[in-house]
């Protein structure tokens, strides 16, 4: 796409009081004092496209014309433009005029400019397009495996063409991302109470103590966390909301868990727990993983809840609206235990 395509476009009319005529140009100003880029750039990019416009046809009548702006108005936009930068950048034969070797440099970079001005608009209208639009997305490592994709085929089975950036990581690097605007929704969890975030709970998710294989309490189908007081846990990191839960379970049951490992993905844990290094509370597995044994706890009650979250106040283009409405429809049966 050039710049070129937009020239037919009603531009807004300038406030410029002066005539496009050599004569009239006065620059005794413009060389007082220096201005600060801020300024300069709020002064020049009124008038951009109207350079550009005349740079193109050369010719101020036709330029207004293409343009459908008045021709007087074209003409005091390019005195002031010049005017601003200090600088000739037209030389002109009555109506006629021809780019000066300023000129030629300065229209190169303002074309680039105007160029990447309507590549952004462009981008930003195609992402919020209802039917191809995009959502940036972002889910916890524990959800990547089978949930969120189911969540994406029975979305897309309606929205097909409607476009998902992910994201995967632990809660609160994602409620940061949101908090940046980086993100439109996510999945989470615990669900997090703050002010700046609205956030609903979709749906609750059992924790399950793996043990090693040949461990101790391997044999068993329930147990009481207190059982497991004595032993080495392995567990996320801190900030990890798996982690803040951990440690709040413990707690409960009467102790402070002995860690061995912190680590970053609960596959990974588990192969741990495997290996004899501890044991883990986690939530389930998409596929079982073997040298394990995943044990209901019974006390005190393990769950995780799972919601989704987004920025207060952030308004929604129609596709986040529509993907934020159809995960609200899933209450209650986001997992799969």
């Amino acid at each position: 796409m050039t710049h070129q395509q937009s020239s037919g476009r009603q531009l807004s009319q300038s406030s410029d009081t002066k005539q496009f005529d050599a004569h009239t140009i006065d620059r005794a100003g413009a060389t007082e004092g220096a201005v600060d880029l801020e300024d300069m750039v709020l002064r020049l990019a009124p008038r951009l496209a109207y350079f550009a416009g005349v740079a193109r046809t050369e010719h101020v009548t036709r330029a207004a014309q293409e343009m459908r702006v008045p021709q007087s108005t074209l003409s005091r936009a390019m005195v002031r433009l010049e005017q601003d930068l200090g600088v000739d950048l037209f030389a002109r034969r009555g109506r006629t005029v021809s780019l000066t070797h300023a000129g030629r440099t300065f229209h190169a970079s303002v074309e680039r400019a105007l160029a990447e001005i309507e590549r952004a608009a462009d981008e930003v209208r195609a992402d919020a397009d209802p039917a191809t639009g995009k959502v940036a997305f972002g889910f916890l490592h524990t959800l990547g495996a089978e949930t969120v994709p189911g969540l994406l085929q029975a979305f897309r089975a309606e929205h097909p063409r409607v476009r998902f950036s992910l994201v995967q990581n632990y809660g609160e690097a994602m409620l940061e991302r949101l908090r940046a605007g980086e993100l439109d929704l996510c999945l989470t969890s615990p669900v997090p109470d703050a002010p700046d975030l609205v956030a609903r709970r979709l749906d609750e998710q059992k924790l399950r103590l793996v043990v090693p294989a040949d461990h101790r309490l391997a044999a068993r189908k329930r147990v009481r966390l207190a059982e497991a007081a004595d032993e080495t846990f392995v567990t996320l990191e801190p900030g990890y909301g798996m982690r803040r839960i951990t440690d709040d379970l413990c707690k409960e049951a009467g102790f402070k868990p002995r860690i061995a490992f912190e680590g970053e993905e609960a596959e990974t844990l588990r192969g741990l727990v495997a290996a004899g290094l501890g044991v883990a509370l986690l939530p389930p597995p998409a596929v079982p993983r073997p040298g394990v044994v995943e044990l209901t706890v019974t006390a005190p009650r393990a769950a995780r809840e799972i919601g989704v979250a987004w920025l207060d106040g952030h308004p929604d283009t129609p596709p986040v609206a529509a993907f934020k409405k159809f995960l609200l429809s899933r209450r209650g049966r986001l997992l799969h235990d």
